[in-house]
């Protein structure tokens, strides 16, 4: 086994914190923290044990430049690190490798995880995906990724945008829909906290066996009267019936179930 490169971190949000704490149970070590908000930097640094620096110092020796910046803030960042032969690796799922320019090596280390404050996670079962584009960046970042998780995929940047499209589809928007239907039934007096157990087991279901045999309710009974109900109930929310209609006719056709009286948004 390859020991792992010195990584500096550049960033100071969740995703330094977590990746920092993970890249350091995996044995690697840390040349120091480098961030614009000094507070944020004093804090994440004092956390990981290691030393914090401004955008703009003079920074230290270090393998790999880990970049763990929001998406909008990858490409000014890059550009404002010294191109000294060093590494540059990014943590977006969503932002091409064009964007470490004018580095010569780049990669992505993408975790699929929605990161919280707290104790540092615990990255061995979380799956990783990485690409790069040529052979020093490659053999940096699957040396990281291997060394903190179980689950490390290479994919290359149009496979890995759609893994994220398909992410936010299939975890975003159901947490939209559950803070709508939230609001719904608070307006009406009613504790949304009596959804909850319904939706975690959802979850535990879906991963046990399969989405399409865990998915249950009134559409994919092809229950038109139901889900007419359902819309009229709905009629306070235009654009929540909207969705509520769009999605029920996608499972409706999915199933092979008629669509009569559901109507077209």
């Amino acid at each position: 086994m390859h020991p792992l490169p010195a990584s500096l971190i550049i960033g100071t949000g969740r995703m330094a914190y977590h990746l920092g704490h993970a890249i350091q149970r995996a044995g690697g070590a840390l040349a120091g923290v480098v961030g614009r908000n000094p507070h944020a930097v004093a804090d994440l640094s004092r956390a990981l044990g290691t030393p914090g620096f401004a955008l703009g110092d003079r920074l230290p020796t270090s393998d790999v430049f880990l970049l763990c910046v929001s998406d909008a803030a990858i490409a000014d960042v890059a550009r404002s690190l010294p191109a000294d032969g060093r590494i540059l690796i990014h943590t977006s799922g969503a932002t091409a490798l064009d964007a470490l320019a004018p580095h010569a090596h780049r990669a992505v280390l993408w975790p699929i995880m929605t990161l919280s404050p707290g104790a540092p996670m615990d990255f061995r079962h979380v799956p990783i995906v990485v690409e790069a584009d040529d052979d020093v960046a490659s053999a940096a970042v699957r040396c990281i990724a291997t060394a903190i998780s179980d689950q490390v995929t290479p994919l290359d940047q149009r496979r890995r945008e759609l893994l994220h499209a398909a992410t936010a589809v299939s975890t975003n928007l159901p947490l939209f829909l559950l803070a709508r239907a939230s609001d719904l039934l608070t307006r009406e007096g009613i504790d949304p906290a009596l959804m909850m157990p319904s939706f975690e087991a959802m979850a535990a279901k879906a991963r046990a066996i399969g989405p399409k045999d865990a998915l249950t309710g009134p559409a994919r009974r092809g229950d038109l009267p139901t889900l007419e109900k359902h819309l009229v109930r709905l009629s306070g929310d235009t654009d929540l019936r909207r969705a509520y209609a769009l999605l029920s006719r996608m499972i409706l056709n999915a199933y092979g179930h008629p669509t009569d009286g559901i109507e077209d948004v």
